[in-house]
């Protein structure tokens, strides 16, 4: 458990009632969660990864808790909207959700650094970000509007194509792209691509009526989405990428509040406990997304060192700059992170 999360604890738990009589921990009346998120719905062990997670992290809940604790699981935004979600976290309407953190930068400027392009280049980085002086301030920031990290979760960032092949910043020359957030099409601007903006679950209806020449996702959406139906060329996150995407399970800290300490723990355990099923499983999408466009007809290129350093220098000029020049806080983030590169 990090300082953050130690600090959440000691500083915000209550000790339950059961407890201080005396009685079982899960002795208090049970207690349901309600968890989000926009990806297809599947099993525990078929599916989209991020739901499989999800699920993982409820039967644990369940389990450990002798069903005092539970959550329901709710895929497909098929409980409320996408882009509704982080804001439900922050005013206590929402209990959990699993979303791409930089969907919230309208709304918390901060938190576009979940897609800042050339700042997370490999796992390794996206592993040890939450344990430098940029995780630390990001998870204090999250804190103070209401939401707590409970799984960090960063997933490569590939992109696929309907017909030209998106690879080195020039291709991106009179393309129509998704890049998925502020940052990102900022990059793509610069290299010459229109931008447009949607979720990620709303790339196959775009690319299939030529709205979208190309998009930019996990290698999880690009599998769960079945892009390789609309689009033939893919620029896979195998290895090295210019971007990650973080997307992590988050509960909202006037919830988490509500919940004794036994629970409180209890779901900061998981929430660390699923992280590696959660790398494993990335790197698996990013080796399968490739063989699935392969078998589709389509083709398959992986990324350069020299290739993700000429996105990264764009980001540098454009993107961090951008970023850094929103507000002292957005400042301060990037300067933590550059320290990290």
């Amino acid at each position: 458990m990090n300082n953050h999360r130690r600090r959440i604890l000691q500083g915000l738990s209550v000790i339950p009632v059961a407890g201080a009589l005396g009685l079982s921990p899960w002795a208090a009346a049970a207690t349901e969660l309600r968890i989000s998120h926009q990806f297809p719905g599947g099993t525990l062990t078929e599916g989209d990864f991020r739901d499989r997670l999800c699920r993982r992290f409820a039967q644990e809940l369940a389990k450990r808790s002798n069903g005092s604790l539970t959550a329901v699981v709710y895929p497909n935004s098929s409980l409320m909207k996408t882009n509704a979600q982080f804001s439900a976290l922050r005013k206590g309407a929402l209990d959990m959700s699993l979303v791409p953190l930089n969907y919230a930068g309208g709304e918390v400027p901060e938190t576009n650094i979940g897609l800042m392009p050339g700042i997370i280049t490999n796992y390794d980085k996206g592993t040890a970000f939450r344990h430098t002086e940029a995780g630390k301030m990001l998870y204090n920031v999250l804190a103070d509007k209401g939401v707590l990290l409970v799984s960090w979760i960063w997933q490569s960032g590939g992109v696929a194509s309907r017909s030209k092949a998106l690879i080195e910043p020039e291709d991106a020359r009179g393309m129509k792209v998704r890049g998925g957030g502020r940052e990102m099409d900022m990059v793509l601007k610069e290299a010459g691509a229109a931008v447009l903006n949607l979720p990620s679950n709303e790339i196959y209806a775009a690319m299939q009526t030529g709205a979208l020449d190309a998009a930019m996702t996990s290698s999880t959406s690009l599998i769960s989405f079945r892009l390789e139906e609309v689009a033939k060329q893919l620029t896979t996150g195998r290895g090295q990428a210019y971007w990650f995407m973080f997307e992590p399970l988050m509960i909202s800290r006037a919830v988490y509040e509500r919940l004794g300490r036994d629970e409180q723990n209890l779901i900061m355990t998981l929430g660390a406990e699923m992280e590696k099923f959660a790398l494993d499983a990335c790197k698996v999408d990013d080796n399968q997304v490739a063989k699935v466009y392969v078998k589709a007809g389509g083709k398959a290129y992986d990324l350069s060192q020299a290739t993700v350093q000429r996105w990264q220098d764009i980001a540098r000029r454009t993107a961090w700059k951008d970023f850094a020049a929103r507000s002292e806080s957005c400042a301060a983030l990037m300067k933590a992170v550059e320290k990290t590169l």
